[in-house]
């Protein structure tokens, strides 16, 4: 099972900085995820500030399993301090620490309950309330939970909850009712919509029931959704050893996902071993980048290097939709969950070609980067073999 998640999130109208914080990690070693969403006193760079220590101490305490998620909760919403003017905690949190079992433990202190929707129906799981040792108005609750393929679990900061607060239709803003209506109605309307989608489409709704769709709070949608794991392969480069090539080859074509090539060496080595021609895009290339190109059973081939690099840019600035070689393969790898590169180690002269940009970078390095930047900020799971 893959647990995909994503949080969408828009500042307060006038606002330089987001009041909430999220923050996420997936231990690919130890098959689970963490995830925090802290909501900061009032708005700004202050709500800033606060909402990031929190997520990241939740964050830090909970890795490595060194402390349990209820103890490092009760040890933040213990510490945290009271606003001397406003009487509340200078922050909320949700955490959730989940792995690919489903097994689920929650702790949310002050956001709006989260929503955990299992065939289609909102559950009501049972909690345990720790109250605060030291603040008598604070308390926080503690879940356990089972889940399971197709269910998909939603939180969110005030923001959504009390959007429209005030309106002829919403005198007491959307509340956590109002949510739960527009999420089923849209899970209807897209039974598989992404968490992307979802936390992007939350955070749209609750904009536009805003007057003048100016949000009068910080706004967050965090989405989690257990789904059976889209898996897919990047081949790129020669084998170091060209008498593997023939095995390479038919681990290649025999994956069960989607395949991708990136290179033209790579590319006619497996035309040759797998006796499947390669159709040239006749058509002129927009910019520096080289066309795609085919073969029956790949669902991309792409030029290796140029592409390559132009694709972690892509990924590292979020310029996610671009119509070239490289912007559909950034389209193949964010559709994807569970992301497998084969590499070839042979050394190839023409990498060290002076006369390329200096930012072109050896195959293996921008490899190594993008596993890094698609683990860190898209959540996915990734794997490299150097052959």
């Amino acid at each position: 099972m893959f647990i995909d998640i994503d949080c969408h999130q828009i500042k307060k109208y006038n606002q330089n900085a987001f009041g909430d914080y999220f923050v996420s990690k997936r231990y690919p070693d130890e098959a689970k995820l963490i995830a925090v969403l802290s909501d900061g006193l009032g708005s700004g760079i202050k709500a800033n500030i606060l909402s990031c220590m929190t997520a990241t101490m939740l964050l830090k305490f909970v890795e490595g399993d060194q402390i349990p998620i209820k103890d490092a909760a009760e040890i933040v919403m213990n510490s945290l301090p009271v606003c001397q003017v406003r009487k509340i905690s200078y922050s909320t949190f949700s955490i959730i620490d989940v792995n690919d079992e489903g097994h689920a433990k929650i702790v949310e202190e002050g956001n709006p309950d989260f929503i955990w929707i299992h065939n289609g129906e909102v559950m009501e799981p049972s909690f345990e309330s720790i109250p605060s040792k030291n603040h008598k108005n604070r308390c926080m609750k503690s879940y356990k939970i089972q889940l399971e393929l197709g269910d998909r679990l939603i939180f969110c900061s005030d923001g959504i909850t009390q959007c429209g607060l005030g309106n002829e239709k919403l005198k007491l803003g959307l509340r956590r009712s109002g949510l739960i209506e527009i999420v089923k109605s849209k899970l209807e309307e897209e039974p598989e919509i992404s968490s992307s989608d979802l936390s992007s489409y939350i955070i749209r709704q609750a904009r536009n029931i805003e007057t003048d769709r100016n949000p009068k709070d910080d706004m967050s949608a965090l989405v989690l959704y257990c789904r059976e794991p889209r898996k897919s392969l990047i081949f790129t480069g020669p084998p170091y050893n060209q008498k593997n090539d023939a095995q390479y080859a038919k681990t290649f074509i025999d994956f069960n996902g989607k395949k991708a090539i990136a290179g033209g060496t790579t590319a006619n080595l497996l035309s040759r071993e797998l006796n499947i021609p390669i159709t040239m895009d006749k058509t002129i290339s927009v910019g520096k980048l080289p066309s795609c190109s085919y073969m029956e059973g790949v669902d991309l081939v792409t030029e290796g290097i140029l592409t390559l690099t132009q694709t972690l840019e892509y990924l590292e600035s979020g310029e996610l939709y671009v119509d070239n070689a490289a912007g559909k393969l950034v389209k193949f790898l964010l559709d994807s969950d569970c992301i497998h590169f084969m590499v070839g180690a042979k050394l190839n002269q023409a990498h060290y070609n002076p006369t390329l940009p200096i930012e072109i970078e050896i195959r293996k390095n921008i490899i190594k980067k993008m596993k890094t930047v698609l683990q860190d900020k898209y959540y996915k799971k990734v794997s490299i073999a150097y052959m």
